[in-house]
């Protein structure tokens, strides 16, 4: 274990650079108003090697007003001619849902929590005893929001999308100041679907040096190369948008991950973060069997005690029996001890 490096705890489970990433597999609307797929969706996380379910927890009310003055509508992208007050409508979980899938999730042995979006909200979730808290990127800047979370005393998860780095220290310090005392930031582009160049991912190590928490990605990428990379790069925290199937026409569907790619996102990052190791420049038990075939020394002409050894006698080759290559400037010019036919390694007691 690595030490003093931060780390947050949810579930019982240690999230920290010295420990693989946690994915969390988001919910979010691809449940297209069926309890039945949510319950589906849940399930398949956890088969992938998910490590928490997260949902988002608000009604149109909560996080909009029903309204079509031209502020509230969509213009554009995959949600262009809704209102935000017909869009929330339809992509919201309802409440009564949630214990059902509470204790779904507890059943299957996979962590759930949620995204609340207004302080009712996190009144369910407390109700249900949530293990922790997201933060979503819209509401970074919701600080009284951030600070009723925070008042609960759970680990929380703030993402940073849109957010400059003062609205991020403004979220940070909320949280910090509200009582919570483990606390994540994920770095992440709100953009449905972003494209990688706009991910930046240097910035994930300067945010671990420069605000000194839990670091992570949230990716809204098509495929997995970005939150993969991230993981290189110290991110301790994946998380992505999961569904059954893109092209079940819901809010979230066409940027989310299906069953297949988010269990080659869990292989991929654990593979990522175990290739990442340690720093150690010593032979590896994988190469031990190899060592035989480097480069040595090998007489190649049969040669009498007494002969001078030449460059025409003796040459580099594989296998790697012989002396290593970079003896051949002290051992040319030098006498045969014994007797030698070509293809013998050269060795220290053949060199009169």
């Amino acid at each position: 274990m690595m030490s003093n490096i931060p780390s947050i705890s949810i579930a019982g489970r240690r999230i920290a650079a010295d420990e693989p990433p946690y994915i969390i597999a988001e919910l979010s609307a691809n449940h297209n108003g069926k309890l039945d797929t949510a319950m589906k969706i849940i399930e398949q996380a956890k088969k992938a090697g998910a490590d928490a379910v997260k949902l988002q927890t608000y009604t149109a009310d909560t996080i909009t007003l029903n309204s079509d003055a031209e502020e509230f509508q969509i213009h554009g992208g995959l949600w262009n001619g809704k209102t935000l007050y017909q869009l929330y409508q339809e992509a919201h979980m309802p409440w009564g849902w949630h214990k059902p899938l509470f204790e779904h999730a507890s059943k299957l042995g996979i962590t759930i929590f949620s995204s609340p979006f207004d302080n009712t909200a996190v009144d369910l979730l407390e109700d249900l005893n949530a293990p922790a808290y997201k933060i979503a990127s819209f509401e970074a800047v919701d600080l009284p929001l951030i600070k009723y979370v925070a008042s609960t005393g759970k680990p929380m998860i703030i993402s940073t999308g849109m957010a400059d780095a003062e609205e991020i220290q403004e979220a940070i310090d909320a949280a910090q100041e509200g009582g919570c005392k483990e606390l994540a930031i994920l770095h992440c582009v709100s953009g449905y679907p972003a494209p990688a160049e706009d991910y930046n991912l240097r910035t994930v190590p300067d945010m671990i040096k420069r605000f000194g928490l839990v670091t992570g990605l949230s990716d809204h990428t098509l495929d997995n190369t970005t939150a993969i990379t991230s993981v290189a790069l110290g991110a301790s925290i994946i998380e992505k948008h999961f569904t059954l199937d893109r092209n079940g026409g819901g809010p979230d569907d066409s940027f989310s991950l299906e069953p297949i790619e988010m269990a080659q996102l869990c292989a991929g990052a654990k593979t990522a973060w175990l290739a990442l190791g340690r720093v150690d420049y010593g032979r590896k038990s994988s190469e031990q069997g190899n060592m035989k075939f480097r480069r040595s020394l090998y007489i190649v002409k049969d040669m009498k005690a007494g002969d001078v050894i030449t460059a025409d006698s003796v040459r580099s080759v594989r296998p790697g029996f012989g002396l290593p290559p970079k003896y051949l400037d002290m051992v040319i010019g030098r006498c045969a001890s014994r007797d030698a036919i070509a293809g013998t390694p050269l060795t220290w007691e053949f060199v009169g």
